[in-house]
This record gives C-alpha cells, sequence and structure tokens, in this order.
C-alpha cells in the first residue's frame, strides 16, 4: 500500500508552529537571564508619566520602581567613641559644644509630646499668611512631586537624604523631629550642627554623627505604626564647610551594610534625583527637593551678619519650641504642618493629627 500523503498546507503548518514554539522559548530565555542580576524584590512597575498640577505642585511624574519588600531597618549605635561629646563651651560660629548628646527626657519631650493645639494654631497662620518666614506654597518655586510609595514591611516610608554639613537640613530637622512626633515616638535624638564652614547651626541628629569623616550615617531611633523612617545622612568633617560625597561612595557604603531596606532605598532615590542637593526627603507618595520652610529666625534678617539661629542655643531653641510666642517656633510647627498634610494624604488619614482642620485645610489647599 503506498504511504499516505501529508499535505503540504499542514507541513507549512507544523513549521509555523515550531518556530513561534522556538521563538516563545527565547523570549523566557532573555527574561530569565534578567532576572538573574535582579534581586528577588524588585520589582519594576513603572507609572504613567502625567502632569500634575495643583496650588503647588507643578512636576513630571518620573519612571520610577515601585518597591514593596520585607527587611528590618538599621538600628544605629547610641554613642560613637571615635565621635565623642564635646564638653568644653565654644563661641557663636566655631561651636561643637555638645555635639552628639543625646536629648534629655525633657528635651526629647518637648519633639514627642507637644501639644497638638501649636500644631493647629501654626497651620491657620501657614493657611492665612500670617508667617514672616516662607513655608511651603508660600516660598517662590517650591513645589512637591507626586512618586510612587517606599513600601516596607507593609508601611509606607518617610525617606530622608541629607548632610551633616548642610545649613538647610539642620534648619530642617527641627520641623520634620516634630512632623514624624505626630505619627511614632523618638527614643533618642541628638545635638548637632551644621559645619562651621555652613553657619554652624544648631540642629538634631537622627543618631551620633561622624562628625570627624566622611562616611555616612544610617538609622534612627524612631517607632511608628503608621509609617517607617529611613535616614540616611552623608557626613563629612564638620569643622569645614558643605560637602557631599559623590552618589557612587554613597551608594558603595550603604551596599556594605547589607540591609535590604536602605540598598533598596538608594536605588528608589536614584531613580528619582542624582542627590546633587540636601535636603531630599520623600513623605508616602510625594518627594520634596529642599527644604518645606526657611526658618533661621524671626525674619530673614540677620543679626552683625549672622543668621538669628546661628546665635541661638539648643536650649533657647526647647525652650521657644515649649512655648511657642515668636515666628521662628510657629514657623517650625508650620513647617511641620506640611509634612503632616503630606503624610496624611499617603496613609488615607488615618492619624488622629490628621483630623485638624488646619491640617485638613493645608492638605486641601495643596492637594494632597
Amino acid at each position: 500500500m503506498p504511504s499516505k500523503r501529508i499535505p503540504q498546507k499542514n507541513t507549512s503548518r507544523k513549521v509555523e508552529l515550531v518556530a513561534y514554539a522556538a521563538l516563545i522559548l527565547g523570549v523566557v530565555a532573555l527574561l530569565f537571564s534578567i532576572s538573574a542580576f535582579e534581586s528577588p524584590h524588585y520589582k519594576v512597575v513603572y507609572v504613567n508619566k502625567t502632569i500634575v498640577s495643583n496650588a503647588t505642585t507643578n512636576a513630571t511624574v518620573k519612571f520610577v520602581p515601585s518597591f514593596n519588600i520585607s527587611s528590618p531597618l538599621i538600628t544605629p549605635q547610641f554613642s560613637l567613641a571615635s565621635d565623642p561629646i564635646v564638653t568644653t563651651n565654644q563661641s557663636f560660629g566655631n561651636r561643637l559644644t555638645n555635639i552628639n548628646q543625646p536629648l534629655n527626657n525633657t528635651e526629647l519631650s518637648i519633639i514627642n509630646n507637644a501639644p497638638n493645639s501649636y500644631f493647629e494654631i501654626a497651620g491657620e497662620m501657614y493657611l492665612n499668611n500670617t508667617l514672616n518666614n516662607p513655608v511651603g506654597s508660600h516660598m517662590g518655586g517650591w513645589s512637591t512631586q507626586k512618586v510612587p510609595p517606599f513600601v516596607v514591611n507593609g508601611k509606607p516610608s518617610v525617606v530622608y537624604f541629607g548632610s551633616i554639613t548642610c545649613i538647610f537640613c539642620g534648619e530642617n530637622r527641627w520641623a520634620m523631629a516634630l512632623a514624624l512626633s505626630r505619627f511614632g515616638h523618638f527614643n533618642a535624638l541628638y545635638k548637632g550642627y551644621s559645619s562651621i564652614g555652613d553657619s554652624d547651626v544648631p540642629t538634631l541628629y537622627w543618631s551620633p554623627a561622624h562628625y570627624n569623616q566622611s562616611t555616612v550615617d544610617l538609622g534612627s531611633f524612631y517607632n511608628s505604626s503608621y509609617i517607617n523612617f529611613i535616614a540616611i545622612e552623608d557626613t563629612d568633617p564638620i569643622s569645614q564647610g558643605f560637602n557631599i560625597q559623590p552618589s557612587q561612595t554613597i551608594g558603595q557604603e550603604i551596599n556594605q551594610t547589607g540591609n535590604l531596606a536602605y540598598t533598596d532605598t538608594f536605588k528608589y532615590l536614584m531613580n528619582q534625583t542624582q542627590l546633587d542637593s540636601t535636603p531630599y526627603t520623600v513623605w508616602g507618595n510625594n518627594a520634596v527637593n529642599g527644604v518645606d520652610g526657611v526658618d533661621f529666625g524671626n525674619s530673614t534678617q540677620t543679626i552683625n551678619g549672622k543668621l538669628q539661629l546661628a546665635l541661638m542655643t539648643h536650649e533657647q531653641i526647647f525652650n521657644q519650641l515649649s512655648h511657642p510666642s515668636d515666628q521662628f517656633s510657629w514657623t517650625e510647627y508650620a513647617a511641620a504642618d506640611v509634612y503632616i498634610a503630606i503624610t496624611c494624604g499617603s496613609i488615607n488619614n488615618t492619624a488622629s493629627v490628621c483630623s485638624l482642620p488646619a491640617i485638613q485645610g493645608i492638605e486641601k489647599a495643596n492637594g494632597y
């Protein structure tokens, strides 16, 4: 019996199927080879490129990876033998007095337990534009940028990148600490300064600072059931001027920790900015490139050529924050209010502070 002839059409179909199968296997192999170079927690989900416009925002949303990971955060050391507390009294403009000294219980309570009434009064002053110092949308050119939140252990994060040598970081940490206190509490904070070459203003440090060397300080003693606080602080000898290490160097130092939360935080930041200025912060789903308030005293005027804040001690600042009565203290609370409103908008207003009328007013006015 003659063999059955297979129609030419079926033969062609089989060839097509084989070709498609080879193509699919090739794509799978390519994807597998790419994934081999990616850590399993790094899931790239790109957001649409859109323009967001409201009272204070006119920015382009960049293509930023979305991060959602599980990882412990870094707990820093309580003290540094290489960078001890300075106990000698030194003159304004050249001070390291009490640097790296932890806040005592009274000082820490002023940050952690400030009455909500202070935030409400300052928020109303911000909304009524009765502050001498510019804050938030009242600052020329100030804007926020919508970004995907950086989620760790199921909570959105407040991410901070700054430098101990930076005067604007120094001023801004007071408002940041007050804002963060509305969503959790600090078990420790430390006294510090901006660099002597950058006005020597008294400030807070999230942890003891390596003020004698160039490195990166990571972590804080902050706890919250609503948010994470991830702090990255570039350091340089504080007796000099403002300086930031190259991003590549900072990244290498962070990678050496092996801590997933911080290594991925740095990847997250580098997808948004080159980190060529400080401070840079992310509050949930909004990034702020710079400070949210300029507060160096009761006005922008200097005293004998020096900023008013540079002539204040830590004790004087704590006294003003505990009994706010001037433009400096109200500006700090108002600047904190802007950060609070941004954060409330990122956590669906679930924290009690989000119910304050002034916070709701700031959220509405700025579209958070």
